[in-house]
């Protein structure tokens, strides 16, 4: 993930899209969009890492308790929701298992599958974050366009 710290002069951007045919004010709408994307990205990240996880273990965790007519989802019900690779979502459901946060068990329904369910810790450590995560996420609005 990149950083965008500076954004570039409305002449610069005008200079650059104008042979393109883009709208300046589209385009630096856009670059302001994302350097405030990304100051919410490192907020979430120093805000999960204090807590010992990261905001894709925390994705898997909500993404499991987020189905209130299921108690766990598998593995590739996981990846297609959080769109990462199999390779990664194994690695970090991995990581959850050996921190008690999650427990793989075999499918009721398929011998061949697993299903993925929250512990009573990894429920009650995400309950515990969810206050601190939205309070970031309201206060996003706060943030100023160029820091």
């Amino acid at each position: 993930m990149f950083f965008l710290k500076d954004l570039p002069s409305q002449q610069m951007v005008e200079a650059y899209a104008a042979p393109c045919g883009a709208d300046p004010a589209q385009i630096t709408g856009a670059l302001v969009m994302m350097r405030r994307a990304s100051l919410l990205i490192r907020r979430l990240d120093g805000y999960f890492a204090a807590h010992g996880l990261s905001q894709l273990r925390f994705l898997v965790l909500i993404v499991i308790d987020r189905e209130p007519e299921r108690q766990s989802l598998t593995p590739n019900e996981i990846a297609q929701r959080i769109d990462i690779s199999k390779p990664v979502l194994s690695r970090t459901l991995h990581a959850l298992e050996q921190d008690s946060l999650i427990q793989l068990a075999a499918s009721r329904t398929d011998g061949r599958s697993k299903e993925v369910f929250l512990t009573a810790e990894g429920r009650q450590r995400l309950h515990d974050l969810l206050p601190g995560y939205f309070s970031i996420l309201s206060a996003e609005t706060a943030i100023p366009a160029a820091d």
